[in-house]
């Protein structure tokens, strides 16, 4: 995969200071002292590579605006409502789809060769893992690039999806305002009105992005397979998240009661931070490649 050596997109990257030299020494001593290192990642590891996160104080879209995303129930309940999230992304997928991989993914896909990260675990659904090469991983929330049928669960790519919606809306043409996290845009009621959204070929029924919606949960099998691979794992490392989804802070939560050491790189304030060994407020994709 093509990875842009550019710098990187920093319009989504609230204000830090450079890594400061003494810190990135205590990093270096927790990853060199780690033998099955356990990685979680969130939304400020993307932000980097051009995507906005939820939460980032000044620049996340909760700060921007006053969208929120879909909800769960919202989306199974409404025909309307679906339409609305199928049109809007539509119009976002082209760009959403077209993010690559930063300097943090592209590190810890590295450590994973090495066998240093024993396994990844990322709560977002950008695919950028999976694109900078990562193998040892769980989506712990799906991802966008998969769409299934909720009532025969038939899986498609979104890319194949997208080929239905242009043959279905040969005409229907949107203005896009601002791409939000999950690569929705911002479309009025208007825009979205005569916008068709194609059903299941197999069976009819309802397509959905392959992806843990808000009011949703992960499932129990997911769940279980995480812990067993935390289990396995002598320390971890959360980079480019508050943790303040419970999806993902349950993980920590185990982390400490086995008395893991944990360190944390983001920045911005976390969940953890009172019982972290190690807290560092600076960019992963600055931080970690520093990282021997």
């Amino acid at each position: 995969h093509s990875v842009s050596r550019t710098s990187p997109n920093l319009a989504f990257v609230p204000a830090c200071l450079p890594p400061d030299p003494m810190e990135v020494e205590e990093l270096q001593r927790f990853v060199s002292n780690s033998k099955r290192l356990f990685v979680m990642t969130g939304a400020g590891i993307s932000t980097e590579s051009g995507i906005p996160d939820y939460r980032s104080e000044g620049v996340g879209l909760y700060a921007r605006t006053d969208r929120r995303p879909i909800q769960h129930a919202e989306f199974v309940r409404s025909a309307r409502a679906r339409q609305r999230y199928w049109a809007r992304n539509f119009v976002g997928w082209p760009q959403f789809s077209s993010h690559q991989p930063n300097a943090a993914h592209l590190v810890l896909r590295d450590w994973e060769k090495l066998g240093k990260l024993y396994w990844l675990v990322t709560q977002n659904v950008d695919a950028l893992h999976t694109k900078a090469g990562s193998q040892r991983m769980t989506e712990l929330h799906g991802c966008t690039h998969r769409v299934f049928c909720l009532a025969c669960g038939d899986q498609i790519l979104r890319s194949e999806l997208q080929k239905h919606f242009e043959a279905m809306n040969p005409t229907w043409k949107a203005e896009a305002f601002g791409v939000a996290p999950d690569g929705d845009v911002f479309l009025t009621d208007e825009q979205v009105h005569n916008f068709q959204v194609p059903a299941c070929s197999k069976c009819g029924g309802i397509l959905k992005p392959d992806v843990t919606f808000f009011g949703d949960t992960v499932s129990r099998e997911k769940v279980n397979f995480v812990h067993q691979r935390l289990a396995e794992s002598d320390s971890m490392l959360v980079a480019g998240s508050s943790m303040q989804v419970y999806s993902g802070y349950r993980f920590a939560l185990a982390a400490r009661e086995k008395q893991l050491p944990i360190a944390i790189v983001n920045i911005g304030p976390t969940r953890l931070d009172h019982f972290a060994s190690l807290k560092l407020n600076s960019r992963c994709g600055e931080l970690l490649p520093l990282i021997v």
